[in-house]
């Protein structure tokens, strides 16, 4: 957790930073994406504005990239890393990227387990103690399928960024190495949170896993 809170402010920082870095093309995000989109081929994904700070989104179900009021009207080095960054999601559906495809997959069973995993985590830590361990087994499974949606999510956040640095190059967006140097360093500190998100995850199955099979074999 402090872990999280730490890269959390790292990233809220970066964030303002080059929120506050003007970007020399004078694009707005929302301009970013709809370029980076018509670039790429795609003509069925919408570029729409969405309530909130950091919020920014893209939904493969609706196709559409939803950027928050700073990203959408902003003309900084953020906005742009931002923008260009859900716009590679976007491209990753077009392409058929197999890490969204798997990704997406799972959202369904995943979102279920996530809602239910803490209460039957709780309920079967308390079985658990008079000796019934089928209830924490199942938290322990929910738990996983959880922790694996996480680490799917690496791959797939890692590659829309690569895809949005590369692009916003190529299509000299960022003029100068400044500007490509603070896009980079904003996506990778957006990519961290994603990390620690993995860890804990992780660290919390591997607990939960060891009292079900410790207990079981007690």
């Amino acid at each position: 957790m402090l872990v999280s809170w730490i890269v959390q402010i790292r990233f809220k920082n970066k964030f303002k930073k080059y929120s506050e870095m003007p970007l020399s093309s004078g694009m707005s995000g929302a301009e970013i994406a709809q370029k980076m989109l018509n670039d790429n081929g795609i003509s069925d994904v919408q570029v729409i504005s969405v309530e909130g700070q950091l919020t920014d989104h893209y939904n493969p179900a609706n196709k559409t990239v939803n950027l928050s009021p700073d990203v959408y009207a902003g003309r900084s080095v953020a906005a742009a890393a931002v923008a260009a960054h859900e716009c590679g999601h976007a491209v990753q559906h077009a392409t058929a990227y197999s890490w969204l495809q798997f990704r997406s997959a799972m959202v369904p069973i995943t979102s279920i387990a996530s809602k239910l995993v803490t209460w039957v985590l709780l309920i079967g830590v308390i079985m658990a103690a008079s000796g019934n361990f089928i209830v924490l087994a199942v938290g322990v499974g929910a738990l996983f399928l959880t922790t694996l949606f996480a680490f799917i999510t690496l791959p797939v956040e890692f590659d829309a960024s690569n895809r949005a640095l590369a692009w916003l190059d190529t299509a000299n967006i960022t003029h100068s190495q400044e500007e490509h140097d603070g896009a980079k360093d904003a996506l990778k500190w957006a990519a961290m949170t994603y990390v620690v998100a993995a860890l804990a995850a992780l660290v919390s199955l591997l607990y939960y896993a060891s009292i079900l099979f410790g207990g079981r074999r007690d």
